[in-house]
């Protein structure tokens, strides 16, 4: 009763893939790491594999527990395998690795593991150069790897000329790969990037399945489904000079203290109520009743913005500790 409870809307995210799908009008990976972005990555690859042609995460942990799940489609990881014991858990799960290097070429060879070599055309988190593009698909030919994708990622999205500059890289890079693997499928936008016009085979969707947009991109119609509620501990008339970890700012006639702190997630230096969080409590202003929830968080990028983040932070962090209540069309369920 006390945990912090997120409310999430299973049918809200299926529209709001249907709405970007509409937009791209090629296939979508939906991106489900870090828990979909906080939102239950079990629940939400459920709700979307009707909708989606596979699923992309960060860890192979995370992979794992959605084959567990039961989910079938397509799952890449997106980070690279450091270790051959990695390498045994991506093949077993019938997970797609992200090949990315020679390095990595040597631990994929022999194990049985499909693969998405990683190009990388400008924001150097990972990805072979463009100009390695060709060994790296000789020799993952030669060690018999089944290269099933190519992809890249944009730093800036909303940037034409660094998109265009990445864009015509990518190109000439996945041509490259189609020449040794024809069937390959090329992606390179995530959802930035779909928006702005995106002409390769799939797309890689996250933040807006949740209902928000990259900075710089509007217009799509796209929900957030989640929503947040903390429970009111108490409730009282103010007795001396302070409100939480601070003096009082003026007089108030009644707080009430919320069982929701920095320890869930927020911000400490506060948005949610008077003053500053404590670490699992936030005091409000005004009467309210003890045990009731109280909706604390229903727009994360207007929350981000005070705090000087994005959307994608806040989702994350909110959603890791707090108690997941699913709706749909056809399903209410709780997760503790």
């Amino acid at each position: 009763m006390q945990s912090v409870l997120a409310v999430i809307d299973l049918d809200i995210i299926r529209n709001n893939a249907k709405k970007i799908a509409r937009v791209a009008r090629r296939p979508l990976y939906a991106v489900v790491k870090d828990d979909a972005y906080g939102h239950g990555a079990a629940e939400v690859a459920h709700a979307l594999e009707g909708t989606v042609a596979g699923f992309a995460v960060s860890l192979v942990d995370e992979g794992a527990a959605l084959r567990a799940a039961g989910i079938t489609k397509e799952i890449l990881v997106l980070t690279p395998p450091l270790s051959k014991e990695e390498v045994f858990r991506i093949s077993a799960y019938r997970l797609t690795a992200s090949l990315n290097s020679f390095h990595t070429l040597h631990l994929l060879a022999g194990e049985g593991c499909g693969a998405h070599i990683v190009v990388n055309t400008g924001m150097n988190r990972y990805g072979v150069r463009p100009v390695r593009v060709a060994s790296l698909c000789r020799a993952a030919a030669r060690e018999g790897i089944a290269v099933t994708g190519v992809y890249s990622h944009l730093y800036a999205a909303q940037d034409s000329g660094a998109r265009n500059a990445q864009t015509e890289r990518f190109a000439v890079a996945q041509a490259c790969v189609k020449q040794f693997f024809p069937h390959a499928t090329a992606h390179l936008s995530a959802t930035g990037g779909t928006l702005a016009g995106d002409s390769f085979d799939a797309v890689r969707v996250g933040i807006a399945l949740y209902g928000y947009l990259p900075e710089g991109f509007c217009g799509v119609g796209v929900r957030p489904a989640m929503k947040v509620y903390a429970t009111v501990a108490e409730c009282r008339a103010p007795f001396g000079e302070g409100a939480g970890y601070q003096r009082a700012e003026e007089h108030y006639r009644r707080l009430h203290t919320l069982r929701v702190g920095y320890g869930d997630g927020f911000f400490r230096s506060g948005g949610l109520g008077v003053g500053k969080l404590c670490m699992d409590a936030c005091i409000r202003e005004g009467d309210a009743r003890v045990g009731r929830r109280s909706l604390i968080l229903d727009d994360a990028e207007k929350y981000a913005k005070e705090h000087g983040t994005t959307a994608y932070e806040v989702l994350v962090n909110v959603g890791r500790k707090a108690q997941k209540k699913y709706r749909g069309s056809s399903i209410v369920l709780c997760q503790t």
